[in-house]
């Protein structure tokens, strides 16, 4: 059994206002085409089929231009969409009068007409820009104050046109008098105050904007952070971003990242805090032979000595052969080469002992042992 295939939806324009537009359109085409035809069936037979003709093409251009708003309506804000279609319905209203109202007997009357539905045209598109560029320049700074003016100016604006489309439509038809011509002169200048007054007040009161600069300079890449000396770059951690631990604490948080650093600060890892001053590890260097000076009283030799006072020619060097003991190079061998000057005292008592034997026991009749012969220096 075949599964059904998944149709995709067509994204549709569920707007009330653009489908009413539309409607609007539609119903607009069916009332002028039944105009026409009760004209045809009741009117005059003058001029008949050249009427009839040109009603065909003003049903057609409508039709035309309807289905261009349709699908220009998804693009445009529904207000704009709406009175876009509102405008043209008017125009087809104002070119089906054009085409069936009675001539006056005028020379050029038709020629005449149509330059009328052509300044109503152009009149309406003119007001539906006027429109759509004052509503965002009022939507920038809106108080009280500039919504009333928006208000107004539009109202003036609705009324000034329709005032220029009614004379336009009905120009041999009515007899229009001063005041018509006052009042619309007072529309204009109404509708060109508040049309200027809202650029103005943005102007003086609507925030700055900030300006854009033409050539934008590409940012250059910032530098690898360092120490607060300004030299030493930081530790990089595994994911390759700065080890920022290690600017506050000055140990690097991964321990083999600090290790590829140069030669001169191979034993940084193993003492980060001395690696800029190698000669904090000499500091306590010399306090090493302090803690030797208790170990130079030693017993066996000191014991072996001690009975020998025979002559004061042996008892003078028997005191500086003590710290020869093995137990000094014990002591000094973990030192650094800072105990050098240690082995250079042990020449000292070899010298006075070089004039003669080391001390040996005397021959007695076993009052002791002989004593141990000294360990190689």
């Amino acid at each position: 059994m075949s599964q059904p295939g998944t149709v995709t939806p067509e994204p549709k324009n569920t707007s009330l206002l653009i489908r009413g537009s539309i409607w609007i359109a539609i119903g607009a085409l069916i009332a002028a085409a039944l105009v026409c035809v009760v004209w045809v069936l009741i009117g005059d037979q003058d001029g008949l089929i050249g009427r009839a003709f040109l009603t065909i093409l003003l049903l057609a251009g409508f039709a035309g231009i309807a289905i261009l708003e349709a699908g220009l309506a998804p693009n445009r804000p529904d207000w704009l969409a709406l009175a876009s279609m509102v405008s043209w319905i008017i125009a087809l209203i104002v070119g089906a009068f054009k085409i069936w109202l009675p001539e006056d007997g005028q020379f050029f009357s038709g020629g005449e007409r149509f330059f009328q539905l052509l300044l109503v045209i152009g009149i309406l598109q003119l007001a539906l820009l006027h429109v759509r560029l004052f509503t965002p320049a009022a939507r920038r700074y809106v108080t009280v104050f500039t919504r009333i003016i928006y208000i107004a100016t539009i109202v003036f604006l609705v009324g000034l046109v329709g005032m220029l489309l009614f004379y336009l439509t009905f120009t041999h038809n009515f007899v229009f008098g001063d005041l018509f011509g006052r009042i619309l002169v007072a529309l204009t200048i109404l509708t060109a105050v508040g049309t200027t007054l809202i650029p103005l007040l943005n102007a003086l009161f609507a925030p700055k904007k900030q300006p854009t600069p033409e050539h934008q300079v590409a940012a250059a890449p910032a530098a690898w952070p360092t120490y607060a000396d300004g030299r030493t770059p930081l530790p990089a951690l595994p994911d390759g971003n700065p080890d920022w631990n290690a600017y506050y604490t000055g140990f690097p948080s991964v321990p083999q990242i600090a290790a590829p650093v140069g030669g001169g600060y191979q034993q940084a890892p193993a003492y980060p805090g001395q690696s800029a001053a190698p000669q904090y590890q000499a500091q306590p260097l010399p306090e090493l032979p302090v803690p030797a000076a208790p170990q130079e009283p030693a017993a066996p030799q000191t014991a072996a000595f001690a009975p020998q006072p025979l002559t004061a020619q042996y008892a003078a060097p028997a005191a500086p052969q003590e710290p020869v003991a093995a137990p000094q190079p014990a002591a000094t061998a973990d030192a650094a080469p800072a105990a050098d000057p240690q082995p250079a005292e042990a020449p000292a008592p070899e010298q006075p002992g070089g004039h003669g034997i080391p001390p040996v026991a005397p021959p007695a009749p076993g009052a002791y042992p002989p004593a141990p012969p000294l360990p190689p220096q």
